[in-house]
């Protein structure tokens, strides 16, 4: 239940500085590598000769070789040479279409004739230096789309994250969902509370008085094929909200880049990005912490909710106003699903 034809954030540039790394995305198990000139390269995790996986091999002058025989392969799924034999007639593996963007390593898992570049979604603070990212990734045992429902409804944070932005006012403030194309929106704002640990914390990181009320919001977008976007901050209360002048306010975008692996498994690639003290790396690393410990939170949670629904598969699940968000997104993801499927004639 995952569309193919997109592009799914694959990893961090890191990840693949000193060797190749093995990743299972929307079921396909894939090796990413570094080829000639730094260029990444991204294939079917299975050496043609004897089926071994790629990702345990090395790259040697831009060459991925096999760790089992020392076949050598190229960026394009062409055997390259092997010792002591002809590769001529060796098949060819699948390559898969790849960018590395904003931070990111791409990968489009579907039909590579419908793979366009300008297709990943443009990041306005990647490339900013008024901005500061800092982020992680976590492997977690759960269906890609629990995590969107989970996102697109931040209600559970008075309840799943109380010491760190949890607050009743959540509760009761409340929620529009609006869909515009392919862009779910699904807006909370609430005014003059007492900000939670979190936000405290970012109000004297941008050396505000954290003592005082605010006034919050929270503006969740989801884009397909399952990325969430969340506008997130806190003002000093009457100074315009969410529209209040930078030096009253500290603002922030949670990234989202939610990967499936398999129908019960997904990569999270999480993240906040700033546009306060951006050059601040003791604030970033701070930020950073803070964030993690907060979507570990919701890890613990995620992971047994999937238990449940695999012991239980044929429950039917209660859908509330408060669901709009994930309701709606889940829609438009099971329209591009459906719309990938082979299309049947009757005779």
């Amino acid at each position: 239940m995952f569309p193919k034809n997109a592009w799914y954030v694959a990893c961090t540039p890191n990840e693949i500085d000193d060797k190749p790394l093995g990743r299972t995305i929307c079921g396909e198990k894939i090796v990413f590598y570094r080829a000639d000139g730094g260029k990444v390269a991204a294939l079917e995790d299975f050496c043609p000769h004897r089926g071994a996986q790629l990702s345990l091999g090395r790259v040697c002058e831009g060459k991925l070789v096999c760790g089992y025989h020392g076949l050598a392969m190229g960026c394009d799924g062409k055997t390259v040479s092997m010792p002591g034999q002809r590769v001529g007639g060796f098949p060819k593996i699948r390559a898969y279409p790849v960018v590395e963007r904003y931070g990111f390593i791409w990968v489009w898992p579907g039909d590579e004739q419908l793979a366009d570049p300008a297709k990943v979604h443009h990041l306005e603070w990647a490339d900013n230096p008024e901005w500061a990212y800092g982020g992680g990734l976590y492997h977690i045992n759960c269906d890609y789309r629990l995590m969107v429902d989970n996102l697109m409804d931040l209600t559970h944070e008075t309840y799943v994250h109380t010491t760190s932005i949890g607050q009743k006012e959540i509760d009761e403030a409340p929620v529009t969902t609006k869909t515009e194309g392919d862009h779910v929106i699904t807006s909370r704002f609430m005014d003059n509370v007492m900000p939670p640990p979190f936000w405290r914390a970012n109000l004297r990181g941008n050396n505000l008085a954290d003592d005082v009320p605010v006034d919050r919001w929270q503006v969740c977008h989801f884009m397909p094929p399952s990325h969430v976007l969340i506008e997130v901050g806190v003002a000093h209360a009457g100074k315009g909200g969410y529209n209040a002048d930078p030096k009253d306010k500290v603002s922030s975008i949670v990234v989202d880049f939610i990967t499936p692996e398999t129908e019960t498994s997904m990569w999270y690639f999480w993240g906040m990005a700033r546009n306060f003290n951006p050059k601040d790396k003791a604030l970033t690393a701070q930020i950073r912490e803070g964030q993690g410990k907060v979507f570990a939170e919701d890890t613990a949670v995620l992971e047994a909710q999937q238990r449940n629904l695999s012991k239980y598969p044929d429950r039917k699940l209660l859908m509330l106003n408060i669901d709009a968000g994930g309701v709606q997104s889940r829609r438009i993801i099971d329209r591009l699903v459906a719309a990938e499927q082979p299309q049947h004639t009757g005779a």
